[in-house]
């Protein structure tokens, strides 16, 4: 087996919140790397924080990763359906000397850790458990970590480089608290040794805990896996990407009409590249994907940036493809109601004139509105200006005309157009217009005569005479 073959990563998310636009990046990056090296993508729920964790948060990350389509290899595993397995290790570290009882209670340690502060020293554990050589009975006591307490920790980070980290601030970190449940940074180390992970790609603001990591991992005779930290995200104001720069959950911009794969390609953009290129299919991403085009900075997420590539890809997908992620959004707006059948192939139609006019699915649901409704709102303003009744005359006439048309195509109207406006020695846009605003309800709008045809003769004939009715 060759070394690519080994690689084993994972996304392991707190379910504490929905799947958030950096949480997303972090488990993209790990979908790419283990693609590109035919390596394994581990999903791990890491739910420990039983006062936070939820099954509702748990089924939305599940639900984000699928919409985005980044498959995982194995998984989802959850740590509350492992304590055994993390105690167990505790014990073992026990029974090595590698880590001890301590029976400090939290009222103590905070009056130890306030005076530390007062006297200008680390808050850290003072170590006054560490060498206790018989147990105290009857007491209550957390498990903590015996950390090295001199020379220094270098974290050869994949992306940032080597860091450097003393080991005399490392504190004796618990391991076990004394009502038994078991703290983030052991049992993360216990399951990257089980499930034999090799590299660890998460977000920087995890930097700090990796020394202390490193040294967990090797207390167990585990060479530690390879770090790379992800710089964070921030907003247009410099500030760490939150609520406020707008939506940050995946699945909120899948209820804005975003696309998964031009939210992945714009993910991946942010902090990594290739070349000048901008617009990639995952095959290409997967092919390309590097640690070493990753780069140190931090990244600005910026909106219109990605409504820009949105377009790009609302444009270059299959109009068929399109029209089933319309469907829901027709659902939503109200245009037609659940369980109702639409052509698809007719659907389609509809959907091809509009790619090139919008930006998301809510867009484009919102212009396919004139094509499957049985009449449309008219903006007032338009009605003004082209429904005037000069034009309501010619518009009876053209009615009558088209009413006798057999043949309903976008050429014949076309022709049929054109010859109307010419026997009555008037400009196309003079008769053209008043019925674009008739059929549309407003003034904008694909070729005219492609969405007659597509709107069909009846609907045509029924919205025109409704106008006229109307005066």
């Amino acid at each position: 087996m060759n070394e690519s073959s080994k690689i084993r990563v994972r996304f392991a998310p707190s379910p504490t919140g929905h799947l958030h636009i950096g949480g997303a990046r972090t488990a993209l990056f790990n979908y790419l790397f283990a693609r590109h090296h035919n390596g394994t993508f581990v999903l791990r729920i890491e739910d420990t924080d039983t006062t936070r964790s939820t099954e509702e948060y748990i089924e939305a990350i599940v639900e984000g990763m699928k919409w985005l389509k980044l498959d995982w290899d194995e998984g989802p595993y959850r740590q509350t359906e492992r304590f055994d397995i993390y105690r167990s290790y505790v014990e073992r570290l026990l029974r090595e000397g590698k880590a001890y009882r301590c029976y400090c209670a939290p009222e103590e340690l905070e009056q130890r850790r306030q005076e530390a502060l007062a006297q200008g020293k680390p808050p850290k554990y003072d170590g006054r458990c560490r060498n206790l050589t018989e147990p105290l009975p009857d007491k209550p006591f957390a498990v903590r970590f015996k950390m090295p307490q001199e020379g220094a920790t270098v974290v050869n980070d994949l992306i940032k480089g080597p860091i450097e980290f003393d080991n005399n601030v490392l504190e004796d970190l618990i391991i076990l608290r004394s009502d038994g449940a078991p703290t983030y940074n052991f049992v993360v180390v216990v399951d990257d040794i089980d499930m034999k992970i090799t590299h660890i790609i998460r977000g920087d603001d995890h930097v700090n805990n990796t020394p202390k990591q490193i040294h967990i991992y090797r207390a167990f005779g585990w060479e530690p896996p390879q770090f790379g930290h992800l710089p964070m995200i921030l907003g247009a104001d410099k500030a760490r990407l939150s609520k406020r720069h707008g939506a940050t959950s995946v699945m909120a911009y899948k209820d804005m009409g975003y696309l998964p794969d031009a939210l992945v390609n714009y993910l991946v953009r942010l902090g990594w590249s290739y070349g000048d290129q901008e617009v990639f299919t995952r095959d290409e991403l997967i092919r390309y994907f590097s640690m070493e085009n990753i780069g140190k900075s931090a990244s600005v997420f910026n909106p219109e940036k990605l409504l820009w590539l949105n377009s790009q890809y609302i444009m270059k997908e299959d109009a068929k493809d399109l029209a089933e992620a319309a469907i829901p959004f027709l659902i939503k707006e109200g245009v037609i109601t659940e369980g109702q059948q639409l052509d698809i192939q007719w659907l389609s139609k509809a959907v091809n004139t509009l790619k090139e006019r919008s930006r998301t699915l809510v867009e484009l649901t919102s212009a396919l509105k004139y094509y499957i409704m049985e009449y449309v709102e008219i903006d007032p303003k338009a009605k003004d200006k082209f429904l005037k009744p000069e034009n309501l005359k010619y518009l009876s006439e053209l009615n009558e005309l088209l009413s006798g048309l057999s043949d309903f195509t976008a050429a014949e109207l076309e022709r049929v157009f054109h010859s109307f406006a010419d026997e009555r020695g008037i400009k196309l846009g003079a008769v053209a217009q008043p019925v674009r605003v008739a059929i549309t309800g407003g003034t904008a709008s694909p070729g005219l005569f492609e969405v007659l045809e597509i709107v069909g003769k009846e609907k045509v004939l029924k919205r025109i005479s409704k106008v006229i009715s109307e005066g």
